[in-house]
C-alpha cells in the first residue's frame, strides 16, 4: 500500500460521526440520485422516440411512391408498376415493396356515423405489423384477382360505431360522378396502435375493392410503401429513390407524411439535455463542497504533513483518491437504482400514460448498454475533473500557520 492509499484511508471515513463524514454520505447519496436521474431520462427519452418512431413507420411505411400532382385530397392519382419503374427501384437498401390505395368514405350505422380512410392493400402484403397490434379477430388473407370483402377496422372506430368481429358494416363512397354508392363489409379484425391520429380514420381493406370503386385497372395502384434495411438512413434513401423514379412521380418519407410528431419526438432531445446538465451541476457542486469542507476541517493535517515533507503533489492524490472512491459507490448506487427501476417498468409498466396524449399506454424504457457505458464515464471524467478545482487550496496552506491553531 503506498503512502498517499495509507493516509487517505485515515483521513476519510463515512463511518465517524463528524461533518466530514456526514457531508460525505450527502455527496454519495446527491451523485446516486444524479446518475439515476441522468440513467432514467436518457431510457425514457430513448424508448419513447424509438416506439413512436417505429409506430408512424410501421403504419404508413418508411417511403411511399405516388403520383405527382396538386391534388390535397385523399383520393389518388393511379399509376402502374411496370418493369422500369421496378428496375429503376432495384436498389440494395430496399427490402419490401407493397402496392396500396386509399379512398375516403363513410361508416354509418342506425345511430352513428363516421368519416374513414380505406387502405386498400394486396393479396402478398405484410401485416406483421398490424398483427402485432390485433386485440380481437385476426388479419385477412386476401387472394390475387378476387375481391374480399373483409376488412379491418380499429378499436376507436369499433368502439364508436358500436362493431365486433363478425360483425356486417356499410361504408359508403362518392364517385366520380358525385353520386353515393355503398359497399358492405365484414368486421373480421379490430387492432389499436395507440396511434390517435391514425387508428380514428384508417380501415384495411382489399385492394381490388379500391380498384372496382374507382374504376381501375387491375395493375393500378394508389400509392407504393417501400421498405428499407436500415430506419436511421430512410432521408438518403428516399433521396436516392426520389432521383430514380420517373418525373411524373414523387416519394415522401414517413418524416414528411407526419412532421409534426417527428418535430416533436426532436424536441425530447432537449428535455434529456436540461435534464443530464442540470444533474451534473447539481452533483458536481455538491462533491466540490464536501471536498472544500474536509480540506477546510483538515487543514491542520495538510500543515502537519508539510512539515513531515509532503509535497503538494501528494497531498492532493491523498484527497483526490478518496474523493474518487465516494464518486465510485454513489455512481454505482445510481447505476444499480436508475438500472433497477427502469427494468421494473420495462416489465410490469407501473407508471401509464394517456394513448390520447403520448401514443403510448405506459412509460417505455429502453436501455442501451452503450448509452449507460458512456455518460458513467462520461460523468466520471468531469467530476474528477472538478474535483480539482478545491484541492488547489493545498498549495496555500503554510504549515507554520495552520499547525499553531492545532
Amino acid at each position: 500500500m503506498n503512502t498517499a492509499t495509507f493516509i487517505s484511508k485515515r483521513i476519510f471515513s463515512l463511518s465517524k460521526e463528524n461533518l466530514s463524514s456526514t457531508v460525505m454520505r450527502i455527496a454519495v447519496a446527491s451523485v446516486a440520485l444524479g446518475v439515476a436521474i441522468m440513467l432514467i431520462s436518457i431510457a425514457v427519452v430513448v424508448g419513447f422516440k424509438n416506439q413512436i418512431k417505429d409506430k408512424v413507420i410501421g403504419f404508413v411505411a418508411p417511403i411511399h411512391i405516388q403520383v405527382l400532382n396538386q391534388n390535397e385530397s385523399i383520393e389518388e392519382s393511379p399509376f402502374v408498376l411496370d418493369s422500369v419503374l421496378i428496375a429503376r427501384l432495384d436498389k440494395p437498401f430496399i427490402t419490401e415493396m407493397h402496392k396500396t390505395a386509399s379512398k375516403a368514405g363513410i361508416i354509418k350505422t342506425d345511430d352513428e356515423i363516421q368519416a374513414v380512410v380505406l387502405k386498400g392493400v394486396d393479396f402478398d402484403y405484410n401485416w406483421s405489423y398490424i398483427e402485432t397490434y390485433i386485440i380481437d379477430g385476426k388479419t385477412p388473407q386476401y387472394i390475387e384477382n378476387e375481391r374480399s370483402n373483409d376488412v379491418v377496422i380499429s378499436n376507436i372506430i369499433a368502439h364508436k360505431m358500436q362493431l365486433n368481429v363478425g360483425d356486417a358494416v356499410r361504408i359508403w363512397f362518392v364517385d366520380q360522378d358525385m353520386k353515393a354508392r355503398g359497399r358492405k363489409f365484414n368486421v373480421i379484425g379490430i387492432y389499436e396502435t395507440g396511434l390517435q391520429e391514425c387508428d380514428e380514420r384508417y380501415v384495411y381493406c382489399d385492394l381490388n375493392q379500391i380498384r372496382r370503386l374507382n374504376g381501375w385497372n387491375n395493375n393500378e395502384i394508389g400509392h407504393l410503401e417501400i421498405w428499407v434495411d436500415n430506419q436511421e438512413f430512410i432521408s438518403d434513401y428516399n433521396q436516392q429513390i426520389y432521383y430514380s423514379i420517373p418525373t411524373e412521380l414523387v416519394s415522401y418519407s414517413a418524416m414528411e407524411t407526419y412532421p409534426h410528431i417527428f418535430d416533436w419526438l426532436e424536441l425530447q432531445d432537449m428535455n434529456v439535455v436540461i435534464i443530464i446538465v442540470l444533474m451534473l451541476l447539481v452533483a458536481g457542486i455538491t462533491i466540490i463542497s464536501m471536498l472544500l469542507i474536509i480540506i477546510l476541517e483538515r487543514t491542520s493535517t495538510i500543515g502537519l504533513l508539510k512539515a513531515m515533507g509532503a509535497n503538494n503533489g501528494l497531498i492532493r492524490r491523498i484527497f483526490l483518491r478518496r474523493s474518487c472512491l465516494i464518486l465510485l459507490i454513489g455512481m454505482l448506487i445510481g447505476n444499480v437504482v436508475g438500472i433497477g427501476l427502469c427494468l421494473l417498468q420495462s416489465h410490469f409498466n407501473l407508471i401509464t400514460l394517456s394513448p390520447e396524449s403520448y401514443y403510448l399506454s405506459a412509460v417505455p424504457i429502453e436501455l442501451n448498454p452503450w448509452h449507460i457505458i458512456t455518460l458513467n464515464l462520461g460523468t466520471m471524467i468531469l467530476w474528477v475533473l472538478m474535483l480539482l478545482l478545491p484541492t488547489m487550496l493545498i498549495n496555500n496552506v503554510r504549515p507554520s500557520k495552520s499547525i499553531r491553531f492545532e
